[in-house]
């Protein structure tokens, strides 16, 4: 069974470079694996040093990667907007509808709609190519409305649908017959795309909400700000019924400095700690050093051998 798993957490913390090391291990242990990078600035072409892009790219074998651009996508998904109306609006008023989407595809939410969009057809149509995918989220806030958004959209969706139908009666359908009514009820364009379109946003939410095929993964520092934000990021995906298994704490600093700053930042960095573990208990922690030297090709295989218990536990599912 596909296995979906998403990286998230503040930015900077590492999730790019935890993800990419997850991946790398999923891959080498004959898994064939999809890295996915959902965030604006993406760095997996700089981490493996070859071009991803927006259609799927071998880097090595068993592992893919493809990067999301919104900005591509959001236009992507306003023209497919344009081509369903053509179907099913008079030429009359497509012109200002066509406006109006204009409009849209610039305002705040229209790239997330489409990033999600994107990511619900990864989610229910690459997982037959592939055993593990793999996310590489955008920041926390972003990634918080991404992950809520079946819940708001399932509930808009719903309501469109009802109005949609509610205007066919008044239309003149009231006065058909039964069987004629929903004939022309199930043959209607607008409510069969509306229709598809929440089937297909069900399956995604259905995937999201089964901890057997979705394990969701927050790296943090040990410092005030990544802490405090993963609590929020684990309360919030709490309410919508999305668990958070595993956080990985990255960059930890070696036991034994000498140097007065650096002993001062590991006495911080030792508060911290203890205060993730008590305030943590229900996640499994996953613990990785500080490197040596900048994230490579080498520093990525160190960085899968400790994460390793992540595919432990799938492996147990």
């Amino acid at each position: 069974m596909s296995r979906f798993v998403f990286f998230g957490g503040k930015g900077g913390v590492g999730k790019t470079s935890c993800a990419a090391a997850y991946a790398l291990l999923c891959a080498r242990n004959h898994h064939k694996t999809l890295l996915v990078s959902t965030d604006p600035a993406h760095s997996l072409a700089d981490l493996f040093h070859v071009n991803i892009g927006s259609e799927i790219r071998n880097i090595e074998e068993n592992l893919y990667g493809l990067e999301i651009n919104p900005a591509e996508e959001s236009s992507k998904y306003i023209n497919r907007v344009k081509n369903n109306l053509v179907q099913v609006v008079s030429p009359v008023i497509l012109e200002e509808i066509e406006k109006q989407l204009d409009a849209a595809s610039v305002s705040p939410g229209s790239e997330e709609a489409a990033l999600f969009d994107k990511m619900v057809e990864i989610i229910n149509d690459y997982s037959k190519d592939f055993s593990q995918i793999v996310f590489d989220t955008a920041p926390t806030g972003h990634t918080l409305r991404l992950m809520t958004l079946p819940e708001l959209l399932g509930a808009w969706l719903d309501r469109l649908m009802e109005k949609r139908q509610h205007a066919l009666k008044l239309s003149g359908m009231a006065m058909r017959k039964g069987h004629e009514q929903k004939e022309i009820m199930d043959k209607d364009p607008v409510l069969n795309l509306l229709k598809t379109r929440k089937e297909n946003l069900e399956k995604a939410r259905n995937i999201l909400l089964d901890e057997k095929r979705l394990r969701f993964v927050f790296v943090l520092n040990p410092e005030r700000l990544p802490v405090e934000e993963t609590a929020k990021a684990i309360e919030v995906l709490g309410r919508y019924g999305i668990p958070v298994n595993d956080l990985i704490i990255n960059r930890i600093l070696p036991e034994n400095v000498q140097v007065s700053f650096w002993k001062k930042r590991k006495e911080i960095e030792i508060f911290y700690l203890n205060e993730i573990a008590e305030r943590f208990k229900k996640q499994r922690l996953i613990k990785i050093p500080l490197m040596e030297v900048e994230i490579d090709e080498k520093t990525l295989d160190q960085m899968a051998n400790w994460l390793k218990p992540l595919m432990e536990a799938d492996e147990n599912l």
